[in-house]
């Protein structure tokens, strides 16, 4: 069973494949770990860690490498509604049939 500590197989999967990602953005820049690491105000063993794709290094650091790349305008598009096909399903369902004119405050139905 997943805990904190041991999250579901799909996570470990994801984050894997970031790790690899940062890892290969990283290189294809010719950046040396040091420095993304001192822009990111990490460790160089965490940058490994996270090139790694560790579960347990803190998203706010994997943003921080990512902004040290020049890639953090991804994340923050990561769970937008664009990107949402669910949540706009979800949210389309919800929206009201008819839509009447507000009433002032001193009306009533019968005037």
């Amino acid at each position: 069973m997943p805990t904190p500590h041991n999250p579901p197989a799909a996570v470990r999967r994801a984050l894997r494949k970031l790790g690899a990602d940062i890892h290969d953005a990283r290189r294809r820049r010719r950046l040396p770990m040091a420095v993304v690491a001192e822009r990111a105000f990490t460790s160089r063993s965490t940058l490994q860690k996270i090139e790694a794709g560790d579960t347990n290094v803190s998203v706010g650091i994997y943003a921080g490498v990512l902004q040290a790349l020049g890639l953090l305008e991804g994340l923050s598009r990561v769970a937008d509604i664009s990107n949402d096909s669910v949540g706009q399903s979800l949210a389309s369902a919800e929206l009201p049939k008819h839509v009447h004119p507000k009433r002032s405050r001193g009306s009533s139905r019968n005037d």
